[in-house]
């Protein structure tokens, strides 16, 4: 079954959805909506970056062209690392960054939104042999570390059973933020995974798909279908040990859906490291209006299409400190 990873292979993304902006109600001055206070507002708008972004950047853009059909938006992927090389560089107006933004990169101008919170799941092929036993037993933090390093090579050593089942392990070939994330998640940077490496998060969806025995991870939005909230055809989710006791507690069985899964991170019962904030990066302090909006419509009315994208919400007092930045 295809899935809807091929969008990712055009490099850049047009919205030409039309519709009129005197319908949507005008907001308080609080801050806490989005005004429509320039319905005339025009121009272009360029974003890259990071996979874990992409499609909640992708459905901001649709709606904010309902309001103001005449900007232009642009969005490219490409993974965290790219879009904070074009934004310092000056190609595109914001760099969508799945991770937290480095100091040396703050020194060359970069200017941080969190604009949505997401995570990164481990992610299996659901024709794996020893799919039960990985549900019920999970895989602690340690057994992570060491599958990511080279150390487990057969699905038996993972799980402590008797199973001479290889285990194929896949990580990413970009520079990204769910690596990054993933890797940070029990003390180990990106260029030290020692695994499979595959560009983009559709990759390695895809090589987990097309093995029977791997193992990845991946961003919940490419992990869960949207439209049923069920995993991907061919994918299923490798369970968190998390209080390292040797099976799957009711309290940390939550991975059937997106929607469990969201549930349990907005709880704090799914760790940070791997969830995380995601952010949209400009150099310096934005001054161009339609970004300007964008941003505006991003932080307020944009947060309603959140949860039904897959991903997570920000609290209110963290989303009225980044709407300070633009002030």
């Amino acid at each position: 079954m295809r899935i809807f990873f091929c969008i990712l292979l055009i490099d850049t993304v047009l919205f030409s959805a039309f519709v009129s902006c005197g319908s949507r109600e005008k907001n308080s001055s609080d801050g806490s909506n989005y005004a429509d206070t320039n319905s005339n507002v025009s121009g272009h708008i360029q974003l890259s970056g990071a996979f874990a972004l992409y499609p909640m950047a992708v459905r901001w853009a649709e709606e904010f062209k309902k309001i103001h059909p005449q900007v232009k938006i642009d969005i490219s992927g490409g993974g965290a690392g790219k879009g904070m090389t074009d934004v310092l560089s000056g190609v595109v107006d914001a760099g969508m960054v799945s991770r937290e933004v480095h100091e040396q990169e703050v020194q060359k101008g970069a200017f941080t939104f969190a604009v949505v919170k997401d995570a990164v799941v481990m992610t299996v092929n659901a024709g794996n042999p020893e799919l039960a036993t990985l549900r019920r037993k999970g895989l602690t933090r340690a057994t992570a570390a060491r599958l990511w390093n080279g150390e487990l090579k057969t699905w038996g050593e993972a799980l402590g059973v008797q199973s001479p089942l290889p285990v194929h392990v896949f990580t990413r070939s970009d520079a990204c933020g769910a690596g990054e994330t993933f890797a940070a998640w029990f003390g180990q940077k990106q260029e030290n995974l020692n695994a499979t490496a595959v560009f983009g998060d559709p990759g390695v969806a895809s090589a987990v798909q097309k093995d029977r025995v791997g193992i990845g991870y991946n961003n919940i939005a490419y992990a869960y279908d949207q439209k049923n909230k069920l995993p991907f055809a061919g994918l299923a989710i490798a369970p968190i040990d998390v209080n390292e006791n040797g099976t799957i507690d009711p309290e940390e069985d939550f991975y059937e859906t997106s929607e469990t899964l969201i549930r349990a991170i907005s709880e704090n019962r799914y760790p940070s490291p791997p969830a995380r904030d995601l952010y949209l990066v400009t150099k310096e302090k934005p001054n161009k209006p339609e970004l300007i909006e964008f941003m505006k419509f991003i932080l307020t009315d944009g947060q309603q299409f959140v949860m039904e994208s897959g991903y997570i919400g920000l609290s209110e007092e963290k989303l009225n400190a980044e709407i300070k930045k633009l002030n």
